[in-house]
């Protein structure tokens, strides 16, 4: 389905993207009509061009990442930047460098835009301060995600053709999720309820200033949302036990086949990888014609080469 959204009457200003607070519909609706014309040109059979040519994108993962790695790096050759792709492991870091230094450097190296993916919240938003090239936040600690809550929201919106008056449940671990954040920001800035879902100890204080819902049960929502993002249980950010077991998790706030029939009946269901099957989705589901997942990895690469783009765009008009 196509987009539904009014025409930009302004150009893309921001030169850095670390979250999506304060993003305003009409920047989101840009990003997503660009992301559009990307994908439909290569349905058409034009998948590269050259808007990026010589244009170096530096890729900076201080965290272990497949997906958002990936998908940055082909968004970046997609439009013809040159990529320099950075891991902590076997860098200077481990002789003493600091963040900041590392960041530097590979700035002095001729870098116009820097993404980073950092386990401190507020890494991305530090650079800014120091850094002359954009910089593109691609998951800071447990703060934003902005990019994986773009292809969520452009996945459903797709779909939909608005997200006007949709109810979307975030279920799981929103404690520790960077996406569920960034999802809130732009759903409700889109015109969507939204309802967090999952045991009281891993729903945030206070989240309902953000202006969601709150639910323990998952049962109890299941006939009202129109779309379901399940959550990874982020076991590498707990320190503690959240809940009694894997099994009880699963047993509570699991996506499976039973609770697909009791959902409504064009239901999509989502879920930012990696997935944890047989906890938060069984296979059934995640394979099944309400799933949303491989959609959401394509559009992925889409959202990446429009914010890429637009970033790019704003630095060369402010030159």
């Amino acid at each position: 389905m196509e987009v539904a959204s009014a025409p930009s009457t302004k150009p893309w200003t921001r030169k850095h993207l670390v979250g999506l607070r304060g993003v305003s519909a009409e920047e989101l609706q840009t990003i997503f009509r660009r992301a559009a014309e990307y994908k439909e040109r290569a349905r058409n059979g034009e998948p590269k061009s050259s808007e990026l040519a010589g244009v170096v994108v530096a890729n900076l993962f201080f965290e272990n990442s497949t997906r958002t790695r990936t998908s940055f790096s082909l968004a970046a050759r997609r439009l013809s930047a040159d990529v320099v792709d950075f891991s902590a492991s076997g860098s200077s870091l481990s002789k003493g460098e600091t963040f900041i230094d590392t960041a530097l450097t590979i700035q002095a190296m001729g870098a116009d835009q820097m993404v980073v993916r950092h386990s401190s919240s507020g890494a991305p938003q530090f650079l800014t301060r120091h850094l002359n090239c954009s910089v593109l936040n691609a998951g800071d600690g447990t703060h934003e995600h902005p990019t994986q809550g773009l292809l969520d929201v452009f996945t459903i919106q797709e779909r939909r053709g608005s997200l006007q008056g949709a109810t979307v449940a975030l279920v799981g671990d929103i404690l520790h999720s960077r996406v569920a954040r960034s999802n809130i920001w732009a759903l409700k800035t889109l015109g969507a309820r939204v309802i967090v879902c999952g045991p009281a100890t891993l729903i945030p204080p206070h989240v309902t200033e953000l202006g969601v819902e709150v639910s323990h049960s998952l049962d109890a929502i299941l006939g009202e949302v129109d779309c379901l993002n399940l959550l990874r249980v982020q076991f590498e950010r707990q320190r503690g036990a959240f809940f009694p077991s894997i099994a009880e998790y699963a047993h509570l706030y699991g996506m499976n086949g039973s609770r697909l029939l009791s959902a409504r009946r064009d239901v999509l269901i989502l879920a930012p990888g990696p997935i944890n099957r047989g906890v938060e989705i069984t296979p059934d589901v995640a394979d099944g014609s309400h799933s949303m997942i491989l959609d959401q990895v394509s559009n992925g690469l889409y959202i990446r080469m429009a914010c890429l783009a637009l970033l790019q765009e704003a630095r060369r008009g402010s030159v």
